[in-house]
């Protein structure tokens, strides 16, 4: 009879330990996800600063290159004058 209370309080000790080796597994499984989460989260929110930095420095190249352009253009219709100038 005490062999048999023995075994039991032996199998309900292994039982609850492996119980809470579920539960501390289950715990490192969700703060493991729980911070793959928040890298993805980082990661997002790191490529959306980095295209509308893109953005701010594709219209400012775009606009430095467009008033070049109107400054060529410009220097080119005064060039054109100075020699209508020049044959008369």
């Amino acid at each position: 009879m005490m062999k048999v209370l023995w075994i039991a309080l032996l199998a309900a000790g292994v039982l609850v330990g492996c119980d809470k080796d579920k539960q501390i597994i289950e715990s490192n499984k969700d703060a493991l996800q729980k911070s793959i989460d928040e890298q993805k989260d980082a990661v997002g929110a790191a490529a959306k600063d980095a295209k509308k930095q893109a953005e701010a420095t594709k219209d400012a190249t775009q606009a430095q290159l467009d008033a070049e352009k109107k400054k060529l253009e410009a220097q080119a219709e005064a060039d054109k004058a100075k020699v209508d100038a020049q044959k008369k």
